[in-house]
């Protein structure tokens, strides 16, 4: 039987300083419960290297004290507003950036893009886009639901977007994710590599949609290996936000889990997870032990120093969901609703850079195969 360990260590919400990704109440729902959207504020030196920006396409001009062009073209008019500190977090709000880059160099769309300072100007930031000529806005992350639903219900001309969430109303489109079947390939890859059978899990805050990782990541661990020992923490609880701010409490939970004989780590735990990765490698040599990283390809986006740790990441491809979404919407076929980006889809998968999962990558094809067929039923709950 698995042995999953809440190894909860005294005292995290006391420690907590860093900013907070947002103070929404969680509701409970995989639907719109909270997703690792959010980057470092305030990460200390020992993570400054990790947390600097992707260098990305940099914006052209400013159009208000809200709104950046980032580029301008002859096709339609697109907004993106991203999670507290926008790009720069080497995951999700990067690769919703990196969805938007995609559509102005293959449409030519004029890309906006906003970033709010916290929860009370969520609802000010998509307005914004919207006065400035958006004909699509896009939010990244579950915290936009009620400010969309504002902004939304008063524009309904314009045509909204949510990631993470359900919105239900007809110029909403409401792009969800499996993140529990991505999960368990990644939970599958880990027991295939692990030489003490003992592997951890961080989750940046406990709610439901976090859950969602937990519980793929168990399940395909002990789908390879009934007997694996996971160890669980959880950085912040709900509506304490700050969980997915925070990389140097992961990289002091990452620790701990090593030190209790952990030999890989996968941290769903947005900024926070940068800090996982430092201590992978203040923990031993590489192919020793290992991080995991989520949302992004993380190998491809961390210091080469770091790179030899990142056994492979959990793909929650929301660069494909924001370039569909702004596709659909340039050539006129856009509509409201939920899209769920599953492994039928493509929409969830596992990275292979760095060649470290070559050799089990047969083995991890066949577990997406078989979810994919309905064959295997990905819990989506610890």
């Amino acid at each position: 039987m698995i042995k999953s360990k809440k190894l909860l260590a005294v005292g995290i919400v006391a420690v907590l300083g860093l900013a907070a990704c947002g103070s929404d109440d969680d509701s409970g729902s995989a639907s719109d419960s909270g997703a690792a959207t959010c980057t470092p504020e305030g990460s200390d030196e020992e993570s400054a290297s990790l947390t600097e920006p992707m260098g990305l396409r940099a914006p052209q001009s400013a159009t208000t004290d809200t709104t950046t062009v980032v580029a301008e073209g002859d096709g339609a008019t697109v907004g993106v507003v991203f999670d507290i500190t926008g790009r720069g977090d080497r995951s999700f709000n990067d690769a919703a950036g990196a969805g938007l880059d995609q559509a102005i160099d293959e449409f030519g769309v004029t890309g906006l893009e906003s970033t709010p300072t916290g929860d009370g100007d969520r609802a000010e930031r998509l307005q914004g886009l919207v006065d400035e000529g958006a004909g699509l806005v896009v939010g990244v992350g579950f915290l936009f639901g009620d400010a969309i639903t504002a902004t939304a219900t008063a524009d309904p001309d314009t045509s909204f977007a949510i990631i993470d969430s359900v919105v239900d109303l007809p110029n909403v489109a409401s792009l969800v994710f499996a993140e529990n079947e991505g999960s368990f390939l990644v939970g599958a890859a880990a027991a295939l590599k692990s030489q003490t059978g003992t592997i951890g899990f961080i989750g940046g805050v406990e709610n439901d949609l976090i859950k969602k990782f937990e519980a793929g990541y168990t399940a395909g661990a002990m789908a390879v290996n009934p007997d694996i020992e996971v160890l669980v923490n959880y950085i912040s609880q709900p509506p304490d936000f700050s969980g997915f701010n925070d990389p140097a409490k992961g990289k002091e939970l990452a620790a701990a889990q090593y030190e209790a004989g952990a030999d890989i780590v996968y941290s769903a735990a947005g900024g926070s997870g940068l800090g996982a990765f430092e201590a992978a490698a203040a923990a031993g040599a590489p192919g020793d032990v290992w991080a995991i990283g989520v949302d992004s390809d993380q190998y491809e986006l961390v210091s080469p120093e770091l790179q030899p740790y990142i056994l492979t990441s959990m793909l929650k491809k929301v660069d494909v969901a924001t370039f569909q979404t702004i596709k659909s919407f340039n050539d006129g076929s856009f509509a409201g609703g939920v899209q769920v980006f599953n492994l039928a889809s493509d929409g969830v998968g596992y990275s292979k850079s760095g060649g470290f999962v070559d050799d089990i990558a047969s083995q991890l094809d066949d577990f997406a195969a078989q979810i994919a067929a309905g064959e295997i039923e990905v819990p989506e709950a610890p």
